[in-house]
C-alpha cells in the first residue's frame, strides 16, 4: 500500500490501520512527499529499514543485501527482449565488416580496376551535391527567413514539393524531354543545335541536388526562424547594413542545422542508384549492382558496399572536425524571432520569379508531363500490362514491411521505457543506422544471413521430417520485406519514441499500483494513446518502401515487380509513356509525408515574428 501525505484524513486513517504514529510519515515539502511514498517496487520496507523501522504489514520484507543486488543486475524482460530485437534488426550490417575476412580474392582485381573510378566519381558526386544544396537549399531559406516579398507565405511551404520528387523519376522525365531524339529540344532549337547532354556529372549532381535541396531549407529555416534578432540588431549598431548581418551573424549560427542537412542529402546522393543508373554514372551503387548482376561475385559486392559506408562515415566525420569545439548557442524568448525585411522593385519581383521558376523546373513541369504520358497512355491502351499485379506487389510490401517495423519498433521503444540502460539505447541506436545506409548495401549484406538462415531450415527440415522445403528468405518476398524492415526501422522507430515520450510515467505507476503486469500495461494503457504514432510510423514505412529501388532490384523474386521497378525498367527502354503512369503514382504517394510536413508548420501560431514585416 502507498504511503499517503500526513495533512489528509486518508492518509491518517491508513497509518491507523497500519498501526503507525500519527505524524511518522508525512513529509515536509508536499513535491517530496509524492517522490518518496510511491510504491517500493524494489522489495517491501528497504526505507523503513533504512530507518531502523519496521517492514509495514502490507506483506513486504526486507530483502537481504544479496537479494537486492541479484534483483538489480537482472534486467526485466522487455529490456532483453528489446535489446535483442535491436540487435536482430541491425545483425545483417555486421556482414559489412565481416566481408573483408570471409570474401574471395576477387576484390583484388576490382580494387586495382573498378574500385577507383567508381569511388572518385562517388566522392565528386558527394561533394558537388553538398555545396549545390548548400547553395541552393541555403539560399532559399536566408530568402523566405529574412525578407519578405510577393508569394513568401505560400513559397515558404512549396519549396518542400520537391522532396517528393524521387531521383530517378525526375531523370526519366528529364530523358523523356531533353534525350537525344528529342522533338521538343528539335522544335525549339532545331536539329543543328544540341543542348548539354545530362549524362556524366554535371547531369548527375544537378538532378539529385534539384531534389534534395529541401533538406538544407528545411533545416536552415527552422535555425534562422529560432535565432534571436538581438544579434542582428547588435551588428547593425555596430555599422552592418541588413545583408552584412546575415551573412556575419545568421549563417554561422545556422552552421550546425545547414551542414547537417548537407549531410543528409549527401547520404542520399551516395545511396542513390536510379537516377545515376539512368543518367549512365558509373558511382558506387551502380559499380555493386555491376558486381552482384554481371560478375554473380556477392562477396566483392559486400566489400564494395563497406567501402561505401565508409565514405559515407568520413564525409560525416569530417565535417564534424571542420566545426571543431566552436558552439552555436543562443537564447531566445518568446516574440524575439527575427523580423523579416521587406523588399521593394527588382528585388522584390527576382525574390519571387527564382524560387518559382526552380519549383516549376524540378516539380510543375515534370508532374504536368507525367500527367500527360500517362492520359496518352490510358488512352492509347499502352499501360502496362503489369501495372496491376505491380500496384498490388507495392501494397503487399509497403504494409508488410511497415507493420513488422512498427512492431520492433514499439518492442525496442518499451524496452528502453521499461528500464533505460546504456546497451539498450546503443543497441536502438545500431538498429536504426539502417537509414544512412544504401539500399545496395542492405540488399547485400542481407543476402549473407539469408542464405545462411535458409540453408539451417533446409537442414532441420530434412533431419526432422525428412521433407524437403524450399528458399523461405532467399530470393522471396520475406527477404525482401526483412531487408525493408533494416533500412526503414529508423523513421518507425523515431516516430514511436517521440510518441511514448509524450506519455507520462505517472499512468505506468498506477497501472502496475493496481496489479497490471508490463504487458497489459502496454496494450490498455499505451495502446491507446500511441495510435497517432503508430499511424504516422507505418505511413512513413510506407512510402518510402513504394519509392525505393536499388533494394528492391537486387533481392525481388521473379514477378515480384513494383511500381519503382515497372518505372526504372520502362525508362531504361525508353518506354516513357509505360513508365508514366507508375512514376505519378509514386510521386502522389509521396507528397503524403511532404503535406503532413507542410501540417506542422501551419501549425505555428499567429502574430509571431516571422509573420510581423520591416519596411525596407
Amino acid at each position: 500500500m502507498a504511503h499517503l501525505p500526513a495533512s489528509t484524513a486518508a492518509g491518517r486513517l491508513a497509518r491507523g490501520v497500519r498501526g503507525e504514529p500519527a505524524g511518522a510519515a508525512g513529509p515536509a515539502h508536499p513535491g517530496l512527499g509524492r517522490r518518496h511514498h510511491r510504491p517500493d517496487r524494489r522489495g517491501g520496507g528497504r526505507a523503513a529499514a533504512r530507518r531502523g523501522g519496521r517492514p509495514d504489514a502490507g506483506g513486504r520484507v526486507a530483502l537481504s543485501v544479496a537479494g537486492r543486488t541479484a534483483r538489480r543486475r537482472r534486467p526485466p524482460g522487455w529490456t532483453v527482449l528489446g535489446v535483442c530485437t535491436a540487435l536482430v534488426v541491425a545483425g545483417p550490417l555486421v556482414a559489412l565488416p565481416l566481408s573483408f575476412v570471409i570474401g574471395g580474392e576477387a576484390f583484388g582485381q576490382i580494387a586495382r580496376t573498378l574500385l577507383p573510378q567508381a569511388l572518385g566519381r562517388s566522392v565528386l558526386l558527394g561533394v558537388g551535391v553538398a555545396a549545390g544544396t548548400l547553395v541552393i537549399g541555403g539560399g532559399l531559406a536566408v530568402l523566405v527567413s529574412f525578407y519578405d516579398f510577393p508569394g513568401r507565405r505560400w513559397l515558404d511551404w512549396a519549396l518542400v514539393l520537391p522532396l517528393a520528387m524521387p531521383g530517378y523519376v525526375l531523370v526519366f522525365v528529364l530523358v523523356g524531354q531533353f534525350g537525344y531524339a528529342d522533338p521538343l529540344q528539335s522544335s525549339l532549337f532545331g536539329t543543328g543545335l544540341q543542348l548539354p547532354g545530362l549524362r556524366g556529372p554535371a547531369g548527375a549532381i544537378g538532378v539529385l541536388t534539384a531534389v534534395l535541396y529541401p533538406y538544407v531549407y528545411v533545416l536552415g529555416r527552422s535555425a534562422f526562424l529560432g535565432q534571436s534578432r538581438q544579434s542582428m540588431e547588435a551588428a547593425r549598431n555596430l555599422g552592418c547594413s541588413y545583408g552584412r548581418a546575415v551573412r556575419t551573424v545568421a549563417l554561422p549560427l545556422a552552421r550546425p542545422a545547414l551542414a547537417a542537412g548537407a549531410a543528409l542529402a549527401v547520404m542520399e546522393a551516395l545511396a542513390d542508384f536510379g537516377a545515376v543508373s539512368l543518367l549512365g554514372y558509373q558511382a558506387m551503387t551502380d559499380a555493386i549492382y555491376r558486381v552482384w548482376y554481371g560478375a554473380f561475385d556477392q562477396a566483392a559486392a559486400l566489400q564494395l558496399a563497406t567501402v561505401l559506408v565508409g565514405l559515407a562515415l568520413i564525409m560525416v566525420v569530417a565535417e564534424r572536425l571542420l566545426r571543431g569545439r566552436a558552439r552555436f548557442h543562443q537564447a531566445l524568448s518568446r516574440g524575439d524571432a527575427v523580423v523579416p525585411r521587406r523588399l521593394h522593385g527588382w528585388r522584390a519581383a527576382g525574390a519571387t520569379a527564382v524560387p518559382c521558376l526552380l519549383l516549376a523546373l524540378v516539380f510543375a513541369v515534370p508532374v504536368a508531363q507525367l500527367l500527360a504520358w500517362s492520359v496518352e497512355s490510358v488512352i492509347a491502351d499502352r499501360v502496362g500490362a503489369g501495372l496491376g499485379a505491380a500496384v498490388f506487389n507495392t501494397l503487399l510490401l509497403a504494409a508488410a514491411s511497415a507493420v513488422i517495423a512498427v512492431i520492433t519498433s514499439t518492442v525496442i521503444v518499451y524496452g528502453q521505457r521499461v528500464r533505460p540502460s546504456r546497451i539498450g539505447a546503443a543497441a536502438a541506436r545500431l538498429a536504426s543506422v539502417g537509414y544512412a545506409v544504401p539500399g545496395t548495401v542492405i540488399a547485400v549484406a542481407i543476402y549473407v544471413p539469408l542464405v545462411w538462415l535458409d540453408r539451417r531450415l533446409i537442414d532441420g527440415a530434412e533431419a526432422l521430417a525428412g521433407a524437403s522445403i524450399g528458399l523461405l528468405f532467399t530470393g522471396t518476398i520475406l527477404g525482401l520485406v526483412c531487408a525493408y524492415v533494416v533500412r526503414f526501422h529508423a523513421q518507425a522507430y523515431f516516430a514511436m519514441e517521440a510518441r511514448m515520450a509524450r506519455i507520462h510515467p505517472n499512468l505506468d505507476d498506477a497501472a502496475r499500483a493496481l496489479g497490471a503486469d508490463r504487458a497489459r500495461v502496454l496494450a490498455e494503457v499505451h495502446a491507446p494513446l500511441l495510435w497517432p504514432g503508430v499511424l504516422t510510423a507505418a505511413l512513413l514505412v510506407m512510402v518510402e518502401v513504394m519509392k525505393e529501388l536499388p533494394a528492391t532490384a537486387l533481392l525481388r523474386p521473379l514477378g515480384g515487380d513494383t511500381l519503382a521497378i515497372m518505372a526504372w525498367e520502362a525508362t531504361k527502354d525508353s518506354r516513357f509513356d509505360t513508365a508514366a503512369l507508375p512514376a505519378l503514382l509514386i510521386v502522389t504517394v509521396s507528397l503524403l509525408p511532404v503535406v503532413i510536413l507542410i501540417r506542422l508548420w501551419s501549425r505555428r501560431g499567429p502574430g509571431s515574428a516571422a509573420d510581423r514585416v520591416t519596411p525596407g
